[in-house]
């Protein structure tokens, strides 16, 4: 009776139900225009060895939990964003059908337990076109002068750790927690565990001025030179080279690379001239090698930065120790953060403000057990530790970096660097 009452009074006034439907209709329409930015695209840590093993776990402790590859689990999809725009998609849906619902409830009734629709903001790459632009061409930064500082000390030359440190001190483009950007650990888990610890993703956000920032909108433009199938021959184009080039050149100006060149001329391991210490480190990082059986196949940047998938066996992802990386590819949805790895020692249990984190993740429907990344870390301090500790140090490095102490582990195909990672120590 009330339902018939309340029918013949919406008549009476005029409010048809068709006319709300419309309305709907259009307004679904309107927001149908709107697009979304475009991402940047895009070991077991070292190839060869168990990175359980090398962490401390115990493979065979996986096989009896029943641990395996999770691929059918759904997968979690943060909006996609970057320069150029998709049309609506399933997360504009999604929003649709989320609004309906809360419309729907509107006789007091309230949605239990809605999991937080986490997203990444749009990421806006306004120099990527200045980039492709011939060498000659290039703008980059001014040369960066800090006098006397940036002269290595005898204590820093008689110790590895301490030149470490002083990497951290100089970089001055790491971003800061909370204020450059907000990172959700979500819950802990062992390595062998195969639960999803992670609602949502590990980026809740990323402040726009990081890709102004001339080191790191470079870095991300190499990202996507690269086939990530590993064994699969890279065809490096000459747009490809200059990128290289291009970024090497950029990170040169900055105070970490500054050092580095400093502490390696003094200790007689490369020239002290700059131009030739800049063309050693593009050979050094971007010359490619064989892994996986193929020649031409790997470089040192392509594994440490960007990642690779094993296809012999088991799939594994291999490398990608980059927190950029992470990020571009968690908005594209081709990431998916499964949680944090309880540390070892009792009490340390990562937040918001760490920047040092040990975490497991699928890459592309592939699982990575286990991987450590630095966060908020600039492109240039990366390359300079990994340098650094290629040179100078050995296959683990027991160093400490800011308040991290950190195992940098450093390890060799030949004459190149084979993998290079951090690993929070006990």
């Amino acid at each position: 009776m009330e339902g018939l009452v309340k029918g013949l009074l919406n008549v009476a006034l005029g409010n048809d139900e068709n006319d709300d439907r419309n309305n709907q209709s259009r307004d679904r329409d309107e927001r149908s225009r709107s697009t979304w930015a475009q991402v940047v695209s895009g070991d077991q840590e070292d190839d060869g060895i168990s990175s359980d093993r090398r962490h401390g776990y115990n493979r065979e402790e996986e096989r009896n939990e029943g641990w395996k590859s999770s691929e059918s689990r759904p997968h979690k999809t943060p909006q996609k964003a970057s320069p150029q725009g998709y049309e609506r998609n399933d997360d504009e849906r999604q929003d649709n059908f989320n609004q309906k619902a809360d419309e729907s409830n509107n006789d007091g009734w309230e949605t239990v337990q809605k999991k937080p629709n986490k997203r990444h903001q749009k990421v806006k790459m306004d120099n990527r076109d200045n980039y492709k632009k011939p060498v000659d061409e290039q703008e980059y930064s001014n040369e960066v002068e800090y006098g006397v500082d940036m002269e290595p000390s005898n204590e820093e030359l008689s110790d590895l750790s301490r030149a470490c440190n002083k990497l951290w001190e100089l970089d001055l483009n790491r971003l800061v927690p909370g204020k450059d950007y907000q990172i959700d650990c979500g819950e802990g888990k062992k390595v062998y565990q195969k639960e999803d610890m992670a609602e949502g993703c590990l980026f809740s956000w990323l402040s726009d001025d990081v890709f102004n920032k001339p080191t790191y909108s470079r870095f991300c433009s190499l990202l996507d030179n690269y086939n990530p199938h590993q064994g699969c021959k890279e065809n490096v184009t000459p747009q490809e080279k200059q990128e290289q080039t291009a970024f090497i050149e950029e990170i040169s100006r900055t105070a970490p690379i500054k050092y580095l060149h400093k502490y390696l001329s003094l200790k007689r391991v490369v020239s002290g001239d700059y131009e030739e210490f800049k063309r050693m480190m593009t050979h050094l990082w971007f010359d490619l090698y064989s892994r996986g059986g193929t020649s031409a196949s790997s470089s040192a940047f392509e594994h440490v930065f960007v990642g690779e998938i094993k296809e012999r066996g088991e799939k594994s992802v291999s490398g990608f120790h980059n927190w950029l990386q992470f990020y571009l590819e968690e908005a594209k949805g081709s990431v998916d953060y499964q949680g944090y790895i309880f540390p070892r020692r009792r009490g340390e249990i990562p937040d918001s403000e760490t920047q040092l984190l040990t975490i497991q993740f699928e890459w592309n429907g592939v699982l990575k057990s286990v991987s450590s990344s630095l966060i908020g870390v600039s492109p240039e301090f990366e390359v300079a530790i990994y340098t650094l500790c290629f040179f100078v140090g050995g296959e683990e490095n027991h160093v400490e970096i800011g308040p991290y102490p950190v195992n940098i582990k450093c390890y060799r195909l030949g004459d190149n660097i084979g993998s290079a990672f951090p690993v929070a120590e006990c």
